[in-house]
């Protein structure tokens, strides 16, 4: 037994999510702040494959950034891509060596547990993202907010430690759900609705 999450259910979560994203949504906008569909389909493109590299520890792809998230830069099979990317992503945070030791990822060191957390919430958090932004449902596993609440809750609220992670935190009512209280903490408004 593990102390570390499977990440393969938040995975097929954001597998269903993006199966149900027809081609006509991806200029929609979405919780992320001037970030289309499109864009944060691309963004989870290269995520899932540099995160995979972290737990591989086969290295940096930091000598060669990627461009900007776009919409443009999806393949005409994106879905299929990006199904196999979360599949592969999941697959090497199974194997135990992964949470062990130093790793990077996008030119951030971490310890193999920091950078597999911070898959787990990638996954959730951008899969509610994914989902509120093309009208779908989204039931994150209780584990799995618990797990990403720790680490978001870590994060200072300082607008400069934030930068480039969260946006500001959002106010939600005293004894809000666990899943509402991760989104606000990571600077989502948990009741937003696209225009």
């Amino acid at each position: 037994m593990h102390d570390h999450p499977d990440l393969g259910p938040a995975a097929r979560r954001m597998n269903d999510v993006v199966a149900g994203i027809p081609d006509g949504k991806l200029s929609a906008p979405t919780p992320c702040t001037d970030t289309s569909v499109g864009d944060l389909l691309d963004h989870v493109m290269g995520l899932a494959l540099g995160l995979r590299r972290a737990a591989e520890k086969t290295g940096s792809s930091a000598d060669d950034p990627p461009p900007a998230p776009s919409a443009a830069n999806l393949p005409s099979d994106w879905r299929e891509v990006l199904a196999r990317r979360l599949d592969d992503l999941a697959t090497a945070w199974r194997a135990p060596e992964a949470w062990q030791g130093a790793t990077e990822a996008g030119g951030v060191e971490l310890s193999g547990q920091e950078a597999g957390i911070v898959a787990l919430d990638e996954l959730v958090l951008h899969g509610w993202d994914l989902a509120r932004a093309t009208g779908q449902s989204y039931a994150c596993d209780p584990a799995d907010a618990e797990a990403c609440l720790a680490f978001v809750a870590n994060v200072p609220e300082d607008p400069q430690a934030r930068e480039g992670l969260f946006g500001p935190v959002v106010d939600v009512p005293e004894g809000a759900p666990l899943f509402d209280r991760l989104l606000a903490l990571s600077g989502r408004d948990p009741s937003w609705a696209p225009a």
